[in-house]
């Protein structure tokens, strides 16, 4: 695999205790609880908004499509310079002030509902606004992993991670809609805004290596803007294994994010569940997610990584089930096709990430993390659009169908790459 010569001295031990199990990691242990904690308010926060929209303002298809575009447009405005942003600055630092600027723009909605000013503006605003923090915070957290636990376990630290997130994910819906049934949705979010609190007081605790990223770049290497965006987007539009995951990915986001923007108005409005239903029908699939992670480690030393990763995504098969879903005992289909849909994408996740940092030099993982986002997260504005039009064209459940459909192309780009014949062993010495 062609990437960039890594620079001198940026080896991946620098600043990094001996080689043994990442939980023994005393810093991974604060980043790991404040994941934790962080993770648990943005699921909230992902089931409270659509429901203050559908419930509140009792959006149209286009109008959740609008919501959902609002959350994730901030991938296409800023993917980019967020990834030399993480490899300028102290990544901890970036991490910590996301947090906070997170928690204090989500204590907005309940103090307006208080105020009794609360508008669908100012839900779309605050959806914009900590799409911005998000991004700031995922590409940082992304490349600070490496660094902080050594590359040579950041395969083990993904899968923790990855984890945490489906554990949270597995409680998270179905608390956020048991809370909005009985607390109102503005209200609920003050959870999320405490949970930003509790990752920024974790990841405060983190005994930095005192160095910007920078440190490790070559001598002379340029720190404009341009320059650095156009090294990330070299090592990813022309690497043979990270361009096919890149192109996976926006096939996957594009049109996820077109199910997600129908997702509430489908099982609200049509499947006729109350907002603690709809968070326990959301479990099920985090639940899966989960399975899925743990089981990962296993399957991939059994089959090899390369492999699992081609394998997994034919597996998401069963997403077809979903719009077969109506009131009464077929609604048990949804919780199944998203338990064994969000399964196999954990498994795929989970390999996914770890090729992806052990394909980059050190130096440039803010730049190849910010880029892969840019690629793959960047069309999601576009996909809560597309999802939000279709259903207002053609019914809510014919524009779920399309795109969960549109789910199984994904796969085109691994199995039409180098990717389809590759081994660990060729993925270690391409």
């Amino acid at each position: 695999m062609t990437t960039t010569p890594r620079s001198p001295g940026a080896t991946p031990e620098t600043a990094v205790p001996p080689p043994g199990p990442v939980l023994r990691h005393r810093g991974f242990q604060y980043l790991l609880a404040g994941a934790g904690a962080s993770h648990i308010g943005t699921q909230i926060r992902l089931v409270a908004l659509p429901l203050i929209a559908v419930t509140t303002f009792h959006v149209t298809p286009f109008q959740s499509g609008l919501l959902t575009a609002a959350e994730t447009a901030a991938f296409l405005l800023i993917g980019l310079p967020a990834g030399v942003w993480a490899d300028r600055f102290r990544r901890r630092r970036i991490l910590i002030a996301a947090d906070i600027a997170r928690g204090l723009v989500i204590l907005s909605l309940p103090v307006a509902s208080f105020l009794g000013v609360l508008s669908l503006p100012h839900l779309y605003v605050v959806a914009l606004l900590v799409g911005f923090g998000t991004v700031l915070f995922d590409v940082a957290h992304m490349s600070y992993v490496p660094q902080l636990v050594g590359r040579k376990r950041v395969v083990e630290a993904a899968t923790r991670l990855e984890v945490v997130e489906f554990s949270a994910t597995a409680g998270g819906p179905a608390a956020a809609g048991l809370l909005v049934q009985y607390l109102t949705a503005p209200f609920t979010l003050l959870v999320n805004a405490f949970s930003y609190a509790v990752s920024a007081l974790f990841l405060s605790r983190i005994r930095d290596d005192g160095k910007s990223p920078r440190a490790d770049a070559a001598p002379g290497e340029p720190s404009r803007m341009w320059p650095d965006i156009k090294a990330g987007l070299a090592i990813v539009l022309r690497d043979p294994v990270l361009r096919p995951i890149a192109l996976c990915g926006a096939v996957v986001q594009l049109f996820e994010t077109g199910w997600l923007a129908l997702q509430p108005i489908f099982l609200i409005r049509q499947i006729g569940l109350s907002s603690g239903g709809y968070g326990v029908l959301l479990a099920a699939g985090a639940i899966g997610g989960l399975l899925g992670a743990v089981l990962t480690p296993p399957i991939c030393r059994r089959f090899g990584t390369v492999r699992t990763l081609r394998i997994s995504l034919l597996m998401t098969f069963p997403f077809l089930l979903l719009p077969f879903a109506a009131p009464g005992w077929q609604t048990v289909l949804y919780g199944i096709g998203t338990f064994l849909g969000i399964g196999a994408s954990a498994i795929y996740n989970v390999t996914q990430i770890g090729i992806r940092q052990l394909a980059c030099p050190e130096h440039l993982l803010g730049r190849m993390n910010a880029t892969m986002r840019f690629v793959m997260w960047g069309v999601m504005p576009f996909g809560g659009i597309l999802g939000g039009a279709l259903g207002s064209l053609f019914g809510v459940r014919a524009a779920l169908t399309v795109c969960l459909a549109g789910l199984l192309l994904a796969a085109v780009p691994i199995w039409l790459s180098s990717l389809r014949t590759m081994s660990d062993q060729g993925l270690a010495h391409a």
